[in-house]
């Protein structure tokens, strides 16, 4: 007689650049249980980009709100699936006590830091270890490996819109509001964007509607920049980042999506970041422990290697 499909969960809820570092990791879980029914859940603004992935049977949404109400409505829906298996990828105090609500049982496997699982994945320093080492070894036990490298073919759109030249390249000056220690001054992001335009690739600035100061920055200095801050939808960007001739950004979730994407990408880093990773094909980290000593020139020449990588 078959045995019945496993019930997998995998937990992993921000942030958008996380999501995008874990794709080799959701990708390994789903080779691994082809044919089991494997469900994510995630928070709310990272659903639609799972459901597009075709990674997953279902995607279950979580806010992570506080209240006492949401944290029984996590309770009632992790008890009403019947996991067999959870791998929690998130693996921080909020979903060490999803396994907790699952008192009295009984509790299906558990791989993450949750006191208690069946196989627990606690060591110093362990959010200090880029991603997908962190993976790599949380997942050895079950014998699922993490490629090195994403495929986000899934991740595309018409960019025909915004009427770029062929050979433009993107710039990505900006980060999350709470870590402005993270950004490579812009100033030397405007640098770059001439150093290209003088080569004849324009230079196109991507981000949020908070950043579009930063454009502004960098216009003023290279003319020939084109600003698409606010402009552009998930799957655009990752349009955009399939077309482009190269990309440099900081630590920051559209750099590791365009890096994942495969376009030729130098992310800048200082100290300020811990760990120091990104993911990709053709991506190359430039750090220095002070932004102060990063200049435009290295970064671009930084830039023609990353085209190197895979080709070019």
């Amino acid at each position: 007689m078959s045995k019945r499909p496993l019930r997998i969960l995998v937990i992993k809820l921000g942030a958008f650049g996380d999501f995008f570092l874990a794709q080799t990791t959701f990708a390994a879980i789903r080779r691994h249980h082809a044919g089991d029914r494997v469900t994510l859940l995630t928070l709310p603004s990272l659903a639609p980009l799972a459901r597009m992935s075709g990674l997953f049977d279902e995607v279950l949404e979580d806010p992570r709100e506080r209240s006492l109400s949401a944290y029984l409505a996590i309770r009632r829906t992790l008890r009403a699936h019947r996991f067999d298996r959870v791998y929690d990828l998130q693996a921080q105090t909020r979903t060490d006590l999803y396994h907790r609500l699952l008192f009295p049982g009984p509790w299906p496997e558990w791989s993450g830091t949750a006191h208690g699982a069946s196989h627990p994945d606690r060591y110093e320093g362990r959010r200090k270890v880029p991603v997908r080492d962190r993976y790599v070894r949380q997942l050895a036990p079950f014998g699922i490996v993490p490629d090195e490298t994403p495929d986000l073919s899934w991740l595309d759109a018409d960019i025909a819109k915004f009427n770029l030249p062929e050979r433009f390249a993107l710039l990505v000056p900006g980060s999350s509001p709470g870590r402005p220690d993270k950004r490579w001054p812009v100033r030397r992001y405007a640098e770059v964007a001439a150093a290209l335009a003088g080569r004849g690739i324009i230079p196109v600035v991507i981000g949020t509607g908070i950043e579009s100061d930063l454009a502004r920055g960098i216009a003023e200095y290279c003319p020939q920049a084109v600003d698409l801050t606010d402009r552009t939808s998930v799957p655009e960007l990752g349009g955009l980042a399939r077309r482009a001739w190269g990309a440099v950004g900081n630590d920051t979730g559209p750099t590791h999506l365009i890096a994942a994407v495969g376009c030729p990408t130098v992310v800048v880093f200082s100290d300020a970041s811990d760990p120091i990773h990104s993911t990709g094909p053709r991506v190359l980290i430039h750090h220095r422990p002070d932004f102060a000593d990063i200049d435009s020139a290295g970064v671009v020449e930084a830039l023609d290697r990353a085209r190197n990588l895979g080709g070019t």
